[in-house]
């Protein structure tokens, strides 16, 4: 399929790995044009290096300095195509976490977005076309009790998301969210891996996968290529009616029609 994408501009940030990384990937396989994002220097260019393709751009987009920089290194230019993957989720509880930890996951995971949204809705205006694509989390929608910090952030992320979708109302621009469920990642492999033996599930990822993802309807866990896969789709001209939306990418674990 043709996502009609060659020639299109695009800034993945955080993609100087996970799923970021193939995120950069998939546009680029579409004929995009990619800035492949690092917070810290030599991060993009090892990535760019890993890709075979892309440009290197670097700044840490949780504060303004770094997103100054970032503007600096972009040269001025506008992408077409902004996806906010940038974020993480960090240890804390209720208890745990004081106000400085929650003012910290904020700026990572909204206000790092809200900032280049800033920047490049201007120009997106200008050319009446655009796509933003926020990358939050199913916590949003069902948040744990366990870092309580991080979910709130990605709750504000769903609610900015759709403001944002209002505010571009009648133009070309077009703006979703992606929420994944679990990802596969090597971490995520090797971690389940040794407590599955140790449950005495199994020594291979085949033998332990199934019981990982018993509550899982697809019985696995999503691989990052599904959701990179999501993400170009909805940077595509084909996806043009697809607007304001939480779209999850769970395997069917979050049984809520919401």
């Amino acid at each position: 399929m043709d996502l009609q994408l060659s020639g299109r501009s695009a800034l993945v940030t955080g993609s100087y790995r996970g799923t970021g990384l193939i995120i950069a990937r998939q546009l680029m396989a579409e004929g995009v044009r990619v800035y492949v994002h690092g917070l810290e220097s030599g991060q993009a260019a090892a990535a760019v290096t890993e890709l075979g393709g892309g440009e290197a751009v670097t700044g840490d987009i949780s504060c303004d300095a770094g997103c100054e920089a970032l503007f600096g290194e972009l040269n001025e230019a506008c992408p077409d195509i902004l996806i906010n993957n940038y974020g993480t989720a960090e240890p804390g509880s209720w208890e745990s976490s004081v106000s400085a930890d929650w003012l910290d996951i904020y700026q990572k995971n909204v206000l790092s977005a809200q900032r280049l949204i800033r920047q490049f809705l201007p120009a997106m205006r200008q050319r009446d076309w655009g796509r933003i694509i926020n990358l939050g989390t199913v916590g949003s929608t069902r948040p744990n009790a366990r870092m309580p910090h991080y979910y709130s952030a990605k709750g504000a992320l769903a609610t900015m998301t759709i403001s944002l979708a209002k505010e571009v109302a009648g133009t070309g621009i077009r703006v979703n969210l992606v929420s994944p469920g679990l990802i596969l990642t090597p971490e995520v492999q090797n971690a389940y891996l040794e407590s599955g033996r140790r449950k005495g599930w199994g020594d291979t990822w085949e033998e332990v996968e199934p019981m990982v993802a018993a509550d899982i309807p697809i019985r696995r866990i999503v691989r990052r290529e599904e959701v990179a896969d999501l993400v170009t789709f909805l940077a595509s001209p084909l996806a043009d009616a697809i607007h304001g939306q939480n779209i999850r990418v769970d395997g069917g674990a979050l049984d809520s029609l919401s």
